[in-house]
């Protein structure tokens, strides 16, 4: 399989997730080989930034890009639409700080690089190929790669929370086409807790949350007058998020399984998985 980048530039505009500052971000062509790398136009130096999993500041709250002092926040859900549509080449230009949350998905990302369309390039596609178990644990949380001959996702959930109880807490998708990725994953929106809201807001995070673009929930239901997109929508997006996050490497063939993960573990199996040579080879389709 070949390479593929945008066939032209789109945009969109929106709020950050954490910092609610209105930024507009701009997805251009790249040449093959150029992988994805996001740019600070509001800097005076424009400054670039490339993706692999070492770019990443290892946080909980979100994937954030950095390198020495210059931080894109929040961009596993573009990362996922990038690799739900198979685009390995790309610039992202943004003039602020951080990724628009638009509708909490994926789903604005995916139909901007629709707009933009597809094209093939004359390269061929590197696959990051698991070849051992690799596993890594927090307490009782954990993240594995297996081997595979595909890249699949499976993701469980498990919160003491009475509306995310009594829902369904296990996912698993096998990533083998673009329509896979968008009927799966990519219209879950991520979710958070009303209670936790003011504390955020101390520490300067969640300022562009809205029922716009979170799944709100307060001690008994969900706050949002149209409820929920799936039954599942809580499991599908930790797989959205899971997606865009392992992304960060590439494409990928092997199995991922994780159990009440979120960005920190998924950044830190990756770089397990890097930092020993016999974890994995590079493969072209």
């Amino acid at each position: 399989m070949p390479q593929q980048t945008l066939v032209s530039s789109t945009c969109l505009r929106g709020v950050g997730l954490h910092t609610g500052v209105e930024v507009v971000l701009r997805l251009l062509p790249a040449p093959p080989n150029t992988g994805i790398v996001f740019k600070r136009i509001d800097l005076p130096e424009h400054i670039s930034i490339p993706v692999t999993p070492f770019n990443i500041q290892q946080s909980r709250l979100n994937s954030t890009l950095q390198l020495g002092e210059v931080k894109i926040l929040t961009i596993e859900h573009l990362m996922s639409a990038l690799s739900g549509l198979g685009i390995d080449n790309v610039y992202v230009e943004i003039d602020g700080p951080e990724v628009p949350i638009m509708d909490g998905s994926s789903a604005p990302f995916m139909f901007a690089i629709q707009t933009a369309g597809i094209k093939t390039q004359a390269a061929p596609r590197k696959v990051l190929c698991i070849t051992r178990v690799v596993c890594v644990k927090e307490q009782d949380k954990y993240a594995k790669f297996s081997p595979s001959q595909a890249f699949e996702v499976e993701v469980e959930i498990d919160f003491s929370h009475p509306v995310l109880k009594n829902t369904v807490s296990k996912v698993q998708t096998i990533l083998n086409t673009p329509a896979n990725y968008i009927n799966t994953v990519s219209y879950a929106r991520t979710f958070g807790f009303v209670k936790e809201l003011e504390e955020l807001h101390k520490n300067n995070l969640a300022r562009g949350a809205s029922l716009e673009n979170v799944i709100a929930i307060d001690d008994d239901k969900v706050v949002n007058p149209d409820g929920l997109r799936y039954p599942d929508e809580f499991a599908r997006h930790k797989v959205l998020d899971a997606i865009g996050d392992l992304y960060t490497a590439g494409p990928i063939r092997g199995k991922f399984t994780g159990y009440k993960v979120g960005h920190y573990l998924n950044n830190s199996l990756l770089r397990k998985v890097l930092e020993d040579k016999e974890n994995y080879i590079w493969e072209e389709e």
